[in-house]
């Protein structure tokens, strides 16, 4: 990962009680929630706002698969 993401205290309290319920680790749930998210979205809308396209051919996001 490039960086670690810093957390407000309130979605870092949100965070561990989801890993609580998950039975996980915070950072298996945080990729957890992040997956979730990236499957409930418009995929095309995010990949058109995309500024990285060197991924494209494994990215959740791509419009093109």
């Amino acid at each position: 990962m490039a960086y670690t993401p810093e957390l407000s205290y309130e979605n870092s309290c949100n965070l561990r009680r989801l890993a609580w319920f998950l039975r996980k680790p915070m950072t298996q749930t945080l990729e957890i929630v992040v997956e979730d998210y990236a499957k409930a979205k418009e995929a095309e809308l995010i990949c058109k706002s995309c500024r990285d396209k060197t991924k494209c051919d494994h990215c959740v996001f791509n419009a093109r698969r």
